[in-house]
Parts: C-alpha cells; structure tokens; sequence
C-alpha cells in the first residue's frame, strides 16, 4: 500500500490497567498505535454511509408523498424508483380488481399501453443488428401491395410515416368490430381501404399507433415467428422478465397477478375490437421487470452501444425546441446536456410513466390500473430525489 493511497493515523488504542488495580503497582499507560488507512477505501466508505443515510430520508419522503396520493387523488397502482441504478422506493397501493376487491401486490402486472413501444422498437433494432431487415427498407418491399411508397422502417420507429391513425379510421372502415382486429387484418384493411395520409413521409412528426402495429407486421416477416415468441425469445427470457408477456386471451388467463384497468369512477373498461392490435400496446409486465429491462440498456445485455446511441437520437429536427423522438422513446434534450428518455402509456384504463434520467440513472415507473389525473406530473418525485423545493422536467404526455 503506498503513501499515495493511505493516511497514517495516531489512534488512541485504550487506557491499560494491571491486573491487580489494588496493588501499589497499579498503573494506567495511554498506549499510541501508528494505524495506516487507505484513504480511498475510508471515503468510499463514508460516502456509502452518506448515500444510505439520504436514500433512507428519500424512500421515507417518498413513501409518505404516495401515501398521500392514494388518499386523496384517488392513486391505484406500483411504484418503484432508482437512483444510480440502486432502488430508493417500492410501493403498492389499492386493489387489482375494483369488483373483487382483491388487493395488489408488488408482483401485479400491468398493461403498459404505449409504453410498450420502447420495447416492439427493441425488437425491431435487435432483429437489424442480425442483419434481418434495415432501416432504410420500405413497407412495400415487405408487403409489395401496401399502397405507400417511401414509408421506411426508420419513419415508423419515429412517427414520421405521414399514415394515418388506425384508431380513428378502423370506425369508419372496419366492417367487423364485434371481433378483435388483428395487424394482418389491419395491415389488409388499410391496403384494400387505402385511408388518406396525413402527411407525405418523413416530411414532420406525428404520432401514429399504426406505424408500430405495422412494426409487428415486419418483425413476424422476417423472423417467421409470432410477435409473442420473438419478445419472449429475444428480450423477456435474456434479461430474466418471468412476468411480462404479449397481452391475447389465453397469455392473460395465465397469469394469475393481471390486473384489470379502471375509469377514474372504478368502472371497469368493455372489451374493444382494438384490443387486438399489438406492439403499440399490450404488454404486460411487473414494476421489477420493467426495471430489468432499463437496466439492461445501461448494460448493454440486448443490442450494442452505438445502436443504442442510434436509438436516443431525435429524428424530428423541423421544428426546434428540446423534445424529440427516437427509436420507441420520447426524449428531453436539456440545454445543460442532460437527456430524459421515457415513453408514457395510456390504454383502457391504465396509465403509466416509463422516466430515464440518463446522467444518474434515475428511473421513474409508476404503473396504474385506474386513470388518474396528474399521474405524469413527478415533479414532486423529482424534488425529493434531488433534493430540491421544486424539480424540472415533469413528464406530460398522455400517450396512447
């Protein structure tokens, strides 16, 4: 051990007795021992002791925040936040069924809504590094009859397709709404009905369910597998999520922690044909399963760093200010360089919030099975995880 990393300490090692303190020989010596500390060791020491102690303040802060809202914003739902890749806070509140009464657990699964979009665009860049598609391939060159030239596998990862949203048209169009559509039925449907761009592609930003509905199309083509088996395969087996999986009727009977999503007045929500469409919705996952998955992006477990790089650029240029959009996720470009990658969901009565703060790894999920307003305000968790009266960069984006 050098002089460089150590300090030399004089401590004070105890007062010593004789054994016979009656005896007149009885004497006491302060004895000084030379101690050498590595210096490093003790401030890294001391700074895990100083962490724990404020990530004990925090967790209790927070813990008394959300407590607060359950009681009076009528919160229902998970929670778990980190800092430094560390979990601060795990919280559990209400029930999973309004009906049942059956209460939530740590270990209840939520539907993500379009919180599921980071993940179909995982697969979708995992599949390019195995050099089964690019991104510079058109719709067309999968599906030769789809009806729209130069709409790029790039365009529907970032909503600059120009399509229009199946969520508006497919009433209008769709002659068979007792049934769930699926995406080949939607993928024909548009083919055959053809319903009018909103704008030419790549020519602006406009988020569009139907450009990762169409993104599951492209991903069975050229894997030759269902969607279900390639998030299985590819990401939920590989990073150990045992409790996420692709909503369909029998995936859900399954599992015995699904939850069941509410209206704010704890109706329960009626099936829809819509519900059939997947990769812009329909995952199902746990708080700590989606927590693997952010983890792992800092790992580098699923694709390499460059392309993940590629993913946490903004395509949307056009119009300047600091949002933008990726690969499956809305982003925060801060002026002082700081990046919050993120994507929120909203589908039937869940509404969840997917935050990254990229510099500390802060990660923010809240998954809820009852729509409540304000969930995508956190600046109140944000102040609490840094320490402040108020904190920026509240996430308000009702995605759907």
């Amino acid at each position: 051990m050098g002089i460089k990393n150590s300090a030399l300490l004089f401590v004070t090692a105890s007062l010593l007795f004789n054994a016979c303190t009656n005896s007149p020989q009885a004497d006491s010596k302060i004895i000084l021992k030379a101690v050498r500390i590595d210096s490093t060791a003790l401030a890294d020491s001391l700074a895990g002791e100083h962490l724990k102690v404020h990530q004990g303040q925090k967790t209790k802060q927070l813990e008394a925040l959300f407590k607060t809202k359950f009681k009076t914003s009528g919160f229902n739902g998970n929670i778990l936040i980190a800092q430094h890749g560390q979990i601060i806070y795990k919280g559990s509140y209400g029930v999973a069924d309004f009906k049942t009464k059956y209460p939530l657990t740590l270990n209840s699964a939520f539907q993500l809504g379009s919180s599921s979009k980071p993940l179909t665009a995982m697969a979708v860049i995992i599949l390019h590094e195995k050099g089964l598609l690019k991104y510079t391939q058109t719709v067309d060159e999968f599906f030769p009859d789809f009806p729209y030239k130069k709409v790029t596998v790039k365009s529907l990862l970032t909503h600059r397709s120009g399509l229009p949203n199946y969520m508006y048209f497919c009433d209008s169009l769709y002659c068979c709404q007792d049934r769930p559509i699926s995406n080949d039925a939607l993928l024909k449907l548009i083919i055959e009905k053809k319903p009018p761009l909103y704008a030419q592609p790549n020519r602006k930003f406009e988020y569009c369910n139907t450009n990762y509905s169409l993104l599951v199309n492209i991903i069975e083509k050229v894997s030759g597998k269902k969607f279900a088996e390639v998030m299985r395969t590819e990401i939920f087996r590989p990073l150990g999520m045992k409790n996420t999986w692709v909503s369909n009727p029998d995936s859900n009977k399954l599992h015995k922690e699904k939850t069941i999503g509410h209206k704010a007045n704890r109706k329960q929500y009626d099936d829809d044909y819509l519900d059939g469409i997947l990769g812009d919705k329909n995952i199902f996952t746990t708080i700590d399963d989606l927590f693997l998955f952010d983890q792992a992006l800092y790992a580098g477990t699923l694709i390499k760093k460059e392309s993940l790089d590629e993913a946490y650029t903004g395509a949307s240029k056009e119009h300047p200010g600091k949002r933008n959009y990726g690969y499956g996720w809305r982003m925060i470009e801060e002026k002082n360089g700081d990046k919050i990658i993120y994507h929120n969901g909203w589908w039937h009565g869940y509404n969840n919030v997917f935050y990254r703060r990229i510099k500390d790894q802060t990660t923010v999920i809240i998954l809820s099975n009852k729509i409540t307003s304000g969930i995508y305000h956190i600046d109140d968790v944000l102040a609490i995880l840094d320490g402040t009266d108020k904190a920026s960069g509240s996430v308000v984006d009702n995605d759907q």
